[in-house]
């Protein structure tokens, strides 16, 4: 089961990903087109030019998880596109939201809520 923290910092690679590639490949186009880690333990999401799979790709604690989406019926909404990085930064709740169907769009005002800054966590 997929338990995504708050905290957890989601990039989406808003160009059509190759779903044959896996972890390696992956690691590339992160390394390659946004230029991070992908063992910094960040999650990256990728979404095939259909937009019905999707892959999640997250180093924890020692090795890569990946998971992999087919929906057998709609597809994922397209999200807006960065020309200069192909990246978008989405926190759990938009992609939880994302994953059940839910238009990011469409729910795009939140009300207000409190939220610790990063530096006053403690691991």
């Amino acid at each position: 089961m997929l338990s995504l923290s708050s905290q957890l910092r989601i990039f989406v690679y808003t160009k059509a990903a190759d779903m044959r590639k896996g972890i390696d490949g992956l690691s590339g186009i992160i390394r390659g087109e946004f230029h991070a880690d992908p063992t910094d333990g960040s999650l990256f999401v990728f979404v095939n030019r259909q937009r019905d799979r999707m892959k999640l790709l997250h180093f924890e604690s020692g090795g890569f998880w990946m998971y992999y989406r087919v929906l057998e019926a709609g597809t994922f909404e397209a999200l807006r596109v960065d020309q200069e990085t192909h990246s978008q930064m989405i926190d759990a709740t938009q992609l939880t939201m994302w994953l059940s169907g839910v238009s990011l769009v469409a729910a795009q005002k939140r009300r207000k809520r409190f939220v610790l800054p990063r530096e006053k966590i403690v691991a």
